[in-house]
């Protein structure tokens, strides 16, 4: 930031298993975010490697890390970046159209339980409605890896629990490997792992040996 260093990661040493649901755990300015950001190569960090799969994607070049996005990455964010001009059905067909192997519009949105919803813009759609567009966006490329930064944080209890759902499905019915960032310790017991980020560096990796439905967490 000009001639301020920030250093918001400090030697972090981290894996991800395919299929896995794991949360990050942290307050805000943790690092969280930024180390998703480097996962889904959004950025690339000033030192070390990123490895997808054999590849170093801190060696790659833009365009590489474009396709890697592309290709095996969805993301989901609190705020829901969808097109306002365009329905629910065409904001998620942005994706189908430039992805390999993608589901159709329709399927991705019924996988989230908005079917019904396909022909409606964003303004008419509740705040967990849109959020679960962006879901169904996401997804609809069928992508190895979901990263989800803060995806209840927008949103009152009920409805973030209802976009957990959602969320725990992908994982269990596409075997997507899914990393969801949080400040709420709430959401960590529906995790394989949670991680715990302070200070730019992890502080603690839990195995939850029993993993919790979102609806019996305790808020």
């Amino acid at each position: 930031m000009g001639e301020v260093e920030v250093h918001a990661l400090r030697g972090v040493d981290l894996d991800l298993f395919e299929g896995e649901f794991v949360v990050l755990l942290g307050p805000s300015g943790s690092g969280k975010s930024t180390l998703l950001n480097i996962l889904g190569g959004l950025d690339v960090p000033s030192a070390g490697t990123v490895n997808y799969r054999g590849e170093d994607l801190t060696a790659d070049n833009d365009a590489m890390l474009t396709s890697y996005r592309r290709k095996h990455v969805g993301f989901v964010f609190q705020f829901y970046n969808l097109i306002p001009s365009l329905t629910a059905k065409e904001n998620v067909a942005l994706v189908t159209e430039i992805a390999t192997n993608p589901m159709r519009p329709e399927e991705a949105l019924e996988m989230v339980n908005l079917g019904h919803r396909l022909d409606h813009f964003p303004a008419q759609l509740s705040g967990g409605e849109q959020q679960r567009v962006a879901i169904a966006r996401a997804i609809a490329k069928r992508p190895d890896v979901l990263l989800c930064d803060e995806p209840t944080g927008a949103l009152d209890i009920e409805t973030g629990i209802i976009v957990l759902e959602v969320i725990d499905r992908v994982n269990r019915e596409l075997g997507t490997t899914t990393a969801v960032i949080t400040h709420n310790a709430a959401i960590a017991g529906m995790a394989d792992r949670v991680i715990s980020v302070a200070s730019g560096k992890i502080h603690n990796v839990k195995l939850n040996a029993f993993k919790q439905h979102p609806r019996d967490l305790e808020w």
